[in-house]
Formats: C-alpha cells, structure tokens, sequence
C-alpha cells in the first residue's frame, strides 16, 4: 500500500485544516485535538480517510521517549507513596465494569462480547482485539472507544484551561535547537527499538509502552537527563489525534445515532464514576489536584499523557494509573468475560 495514498493525502489534509483552526482560534491543545476533530469533520461528510499506518506509529513511539525520560531515581522512590491511589484503579475497574456492561448490554442492546469490550476501558486495540476473538462488532467497539477517548480528552483541556486556568498552547519542552544532536538520535534509537522490540514480545501498546521502558532504563542509568524536544511531541500529539479521528472513516447515519450516540453516553458515565473515584483519591493522597484528575480520568493513555505533559503535572503518577488501569483490564477482561458469557 502507498505510503501516501489519497486516503491518507486527505487524512492529512483534515488533520493540518483541523490544527490551523485550534491554532488560529487560540484553542487548547491544538495539535492533539486538531487533528481528531479535523478528521471527525470530514469522515462525517464522507470523506474517506486512512490512519497514517508506519509511520504514524514511528511518530507515536516519541510520547513513550517523552514519557519515559520522566523516570528518574527519585520518581522511582516516590512510588510507594502513591500505594493508596494505586489500589483505588482496580476499584475503579471494577465499578467501571458493573455499570458499563449493564448499560450496552441491556439499554444499548449489543450483544454480549460487543457489550462486555465496549465497556473495558482498555488499551483500544487490545479491547478489539480480544471482542473480536469473543464474536464482537469491531466497527461498533471502535467508534465506542474512539468516541470514549474524543469525549474525555476534548473535555478535560477545556476544564484545565477555563477553571484551573492552565495554558495547554505552550510549548511541552526545549526548542530542538538546544539540544544536542547525538541525544536526539539516542532518544529516536530508543523509541525504534523499544517498539520492535515489545511488538516481539508481545507487549501491549508496544508503540508507546516499549519506548516508554527502552527510554526509563537510559534514564535511570544517568544517559538520558532530560524530555524529548518540543517538536518531536508535537509531532507525536498530531500523529496520535490522526489514529483517533481517522476510526470515524466511512461512518453511517446509523452508526452515528446509535455507536457514536453510545460512547458520548458512555464517556458521561464515565466522568461520573471518576469524579466519585477522584473524590476519594484526593481524600487518601497528598499528590495534587490535578495530578489526580488526569489519573483518573478514563481516556486513552496515549492522550492523557499528552494533556499530562503540557500541563505540568506529573506525568510518572499519571501514566503509572493509566497502566496499571490497562494492565488490570487486559489480565481480568478474558477471564471475566467468560465468565459473564456463560
């Protein structure tokens, strides 16, 4: 398949239109949320778009470099502190699960795997993949969690913008200018080999999750000492808003009453369960506010640790939730959904 078939030529297109905008409306976030709602604008007028493939997930592996390069000595020891958070997310799962299935199940009508996979708040592609091997609907589960994660993440840099009066325009590093070339290309050398190398493995989300412990190990050996540059965030944060509004290729007006119509639901659902969870959260840990919000706000990994490095807040706590988030999903859903099918 070409590289830059027409498909991907208008991808791109929708996503540059949809980041001019944000940028020339002085939006949040521009070149993450640009791009998922420039390519939602015109999969809904029936463009059809293509994610990038490649070399959209080469450009994914630098948020596991930036993400990684945030593991120092002293985060690692600060890890045990966050023990009473971190036993709230299987909590979280598992009050997630209760009233996520319930609702596809019998308010949406989905059948069972549909349902159950639907309701996961997992890694998007391991949550299609195990429905998929249930008998699920993968249009139906993608355009859920793709919406799922639109909703969250479109949501939670407007409230950090507006109520917590954070700028999430600013640059999330150094220019590249100030670095020095042969750190660049270590970082670009670790995110490559990490991902290959967790794709050999079997890891999931090895595009991120792979860079993120290539680039921890130079990290905590004292190679690397500081987050990627600014560009190459930037260019993962529209390569990772392409992967999102891209799903919505070729959507039909009953897919958007009844799936899209679905995840909006859902992604309320969810906010009300994370606002009771963050509540208790905030009551069991001296972390801050917003540290805690991004924790435990149910968006896709990838997309929350965005908001979480242009933010400022700290991004180990964040991403140590949403994995082990992700971690207890993948273990438990197989299992449970067995169980719940039988």
């Amino acid at each position: 398949m070409a590289i830059l078939s027409r498909a991907r030529i208008k991808t791109l297109l929708a996503a540059c239109l949809g980041t001019a905008v944000f940028l020339f409306a002085g939006l949040p976030l521009p070149l993450l949320l640009g791009p998922m709602i420039g390519c939602l604008a015109f999969a809904i007028v029936g463009s059809a778009l293509e994610g990038m493939g490649t070399v959209g997930t080469f450009f994914r592996t630098f948020l596991g470099v930036a993400i990684g390069s945030t593991v120092t000595p002293e985060m690692v020891a600060t890890l045990p502190s966050h023990g009473p958070t971190l036993a709230l997310v299987p909590v979280f799962v598992l009050l997630i699960g209760a009233v996520g299935y319930p609702f596809f199940r019998k308010i949406m009508g989905y059948d069972h795997a549909t349902a159950f996979y639907s309701a996961m708040p997992g890694g998007l592609q391991d949550m299609l993949i195990f429905g998929e091997e249930a008998g699920g609907n993968v249009r139906t589960m993608s355009l859920i969690h793709a919406t799922r994660v639109l909703a969250i993440v479109t949501v939670a840099p407007v409230l950090l913008t507006y109520v917590y009066d954070l700028d999430l325009t600013r640059a999330p590093g150094a220019p590249a200018s100030s670095y020095p070339i042969w750190e660049i290309a270590l970082m670009i050398v670790a995110g490559v080999a990490g991902w290959k190398g967790g794709e050999r493995i079997g890891l999931f989300g090895a595009s991120i999750l792979g860079p993120l412990i290539a680039t921890a190990a130079l990290s905590l050996a004292g190679v690397i000492h500081s987050r990627p540059p600014a560009e190459m965030i930037w260019v993962a944060q529209f390569f990772i808003g392409i992967s999102v509004g891209a799903k919505y290729t070729g959507i039909t007006g009953r897919e958007l009453r009844h799936d899209v119509l679905a995840g909006l639901a859902y992604a309320i659902i969810l906010a009300l369960l994370s606002f009771l969870i963050i509540e208790l959260a905030l009551h069991l840990s001296d972390a801050g506010t917003l540290d805690v919000w991004l924790a435990f706000l149910p968006g896709g990994q990838a997309e929350m640790a965005v908001v979480a490095l242009v933010a400022g807040a700290d991004v180990a706590f964040v991403v140590a939730h949403h994995l082990l988030r992700i971690f207890v999903v993948i273990m438990a859903a197989p299992i449970v959904a067995r169980w719940f099918g039988g």
